[in-house]
Parts: C-alpha cells; structure tokens; sequence
C-alpha cells in the first residue's frame, strides 16, 4: 500500500478511496471518491478529478472544502486500516498527486467569512433547490399516477439540502 494507490475499501459499502499516506501502524490516511458536486464551488471548495485514468469504471472527485466560522465541512478524508482496502483500483499520477496535495494544504487554511462567500454559497443553495424541485416534479408525477403530493414532503426538501449542503461543502 503506497501513497496515491487507488483503492477500493469496505464502509457501509464497497467505495473508492486514494491513500494520501504509507501504510503505517495505524492506518494509512486516505479520502473517499465521490460524484462532483454538479455545480460550480469555487471560493468554497476545490474538486480534484479522479476517475477511468487513475483505474476506475467511472469519472469522481476528491472534494476538498474550505473551513468557514460556523461550518463544518465534511471533506471524506479517513483513516483505513489495511483490513478495510480491499482490491487495488490503480494509482494516481505524480501530477495529480501534486494537485491533491496542493487541494489538501489549502483546504486546511482559516478563511475568513465574506458578503462574497456567503453570496456564493448562497447562489449555491439556490441552484440545487432549482435542480432538486425540477427533478422531484418529473419522478413524482409518474410514481404519484394522479394523487396529490403532501405538501410537506416539498417544504422539507429545501430544509434537508441546507443541512446536506453544510455537510458536503
């Protein structure tokens, strides 16, 4: 197990991971692949690709998220026992291994919370509300075949995405 090796690893599930570490005594440090974020974060986060070049069957990211005073980012970055890995996937470049080490120092500086960022994280919050009701009205009208939605189940959706969206970013 070396750095930059790509792996498959068990959590709930069988899911990505590049070591960011050796493997040590206790565990290599390494950051889950996950889908891009779908819509632009810059000033907020930084998406280092990872995908079919680096030996897997589908194009992700490494999501690296800027701290903010009051956020807690969840960056998917862990530590894995050699237990939890359990089929090698392929190995990232020297460049790219560079660009996640860039990603991983800069998502480890404070930064000051600005009107622009919040603007941003808001235009952000906005665009998934957006995408989200449009792809709940085209699923619900098939699955619902003619019966009213709750009104609840709608209101919540924005309310959950805010508390998704301080998770993921």
């Amino acid at each position: 197990m070396r750095r930059g090796e790509v792996w498959w690893a068990e959590f709930d599930e069988r899911r990505p991971v590049v070591l960011l570490s050796e493997d040590e005594p206790s565990g290599s440090r390494a950051m889950q692949v996950v889908a891009p974020a779908g819509t632009d974060i810059s000033g907020l986060g930084i998406e280092v690709a990872v995908g079919v070049p680096e030996g897997l069957p589908f194009d992700g990211v490494l999501r690296f998220a800027f701290p903010w005073p009051g956020f807690t980012p969840c960056t998917w970055l862990t530590t894995l026992s050699r237990d939890d890995l359990i089929e090698r996937a392929g190995a990232v470049s020297t460049a790219k291994l560079s660009e996640i080490d860039d990603a991983l120092r800069a998502s480890e500086q404070r930064t000051e919370w600005t009107p622009a960022a919040a603007a941003r994280l808001s235009e952000i919050k906005d665009s998934l509300r957006r995408r989200t009701q449009a792809d709940g009205e085209g699923t619900d009208a098939h699955a619902d075949e003619g019966r009213s939605r709750p009104h609840d189940r709608r209101s919540a959706a924005p309310q959950q995405q805010d508390h998704d969206l301080r998770l993921e970013y």
